[in-house]
């Protein structure tokens, strides 16, 4: 068990309550996983629909226990030398300019051929060894000597190769680099895996992760969320906007709005003054919640009834 964060996170609510100091409101079983996947030493790997924090959960954790975020972007060709490390070519070169110039003083007259050989030999070390070594995201989340979070962000849109490559760090926190040896994490980090479920991701991944799926919140929490992220707002007009949006979400649509744009309406809505929901001005910013022009024409032919019962909801008469 990995108690390095046994001081900081003694409960389940100390992960709630640190979260929503970040401005992040968490479920509670969202709490869990983070609090389990610290005390175990385990990475979290967060599934469901865009835009639902899954990216957020890491940055929000990050602060929370005042670690380095280090972000790698997952994408179609990602490599392990992009991901890991990668020469410092143009140091190596100078370095090698240098001995070039310094041959001579190396090598002794009397050298024989395969003295002299082995004698250059002692200097390929030298040119791969840590020096001369660039980390990427993975090598530098290993090498922060206070711990990181590291976020491995939409690690579905990369291919199947990289996530095998990916196994070794899951599991042992730790990396093998072939010209300097197996590289260790100083502290372990805290690792948080995001899935949009674009593609099934593979047994031996899912068997190394405590698995987290977040969905679209229920009207309770998504009103927090809006509450935390836009402090102020009326509770009239915030009951309003979260009633709207869970009418849309039991559509059949083709892209659900997600948190992220709910929090963007909600302060479109502000930002044109508006103190309640009409058919007008939802008509005007519908494209801010729907992406997708058969979306917009399901949408827009039900937003008067919509916003009649988001009015109810919100406690005005309509």
């Amino acid at each position: 068990m990995d108690t390095h964060f046994s001081d900081i996170i003694p409960s389940i609510e100390s992960v709630q309550v640190g979260l929503g100091s970040t401005g992040y409101i968490p479920s509670r079983q969202i709490s869990t996983a983070l609090f389990l996947a610290m005390r175990l030493g385990k990475p979290i790997l967060a599934e469901g629909p865009a835009g639902v924090g899954k990216t957020e959960l890491a940055k929000a954790a990050a602060e929370f226990l005042g670690l380095p975020l280090v972000r790698m972007q997952c994408y179609d060709g990602l490599d392990e030398s992009k991901a890991l490390y990668e020469w410092k070519y143009g140091k190596q070169l100078l370095y090698t300019q240098i001995l070039k110039e310094k041959v001579s003083a190396v090598l002794s007259k009397d050298d024989t051929m395969e003295s002299a050989l082995n004698r250059l030999h002692e200097f390929d070390d030298i040119f791969f060894s840590e020096r001369f070594l660039e980390p990427r995201p993975l090598l530098k989340a290993l090498q922060e000597p206070k711990g990181a979070v590291l976020l491995i962000d939409e690690i579905d849109k990369a291919d199947e190769e990289f996530e095998a490559f990916l196994l070794e760090i899951l599991s042992d926190h730790q990396v093998t680099i072939p010209e300097i040896g197996t590289i260790s994490a100083i502290v372990k980090p805290v690792v948080i895996l995001t899935s949009n479920n674009t593609r099934d991701l593979g047994d031996a991944m899912k068997r190394r992760c405590l698995h987290l799926h977040i969905g679209y919140p229920d009207a309770k929490l998504e009103e927090q969320i809006i509450d935390s992220r836009i402090p102020g707002i009326d509770a009239s007009l915030r009951r309003q906007l979260v009633s709207f949006v869970q009418q849309l979400r039991g559509l059949d649509l083709r892209k659900l709005p997600s948190v992220s744009e709910t929090i963007d309406w909600a302060r479109a809505i502000l930002l044109l003054n508006a103190s309640r929901l009409d058919s007008a001005v939802v008509q005007d910013t519908l494209n801010l919640l729907l992406k997708f022009e058969g979306d917009m024409t399901m949408g827009g032919k039900a937003v008067p009834e919509m916003v009649h019962k988001a009015l109810r909801d919100g406690g005005i008469e309509a």
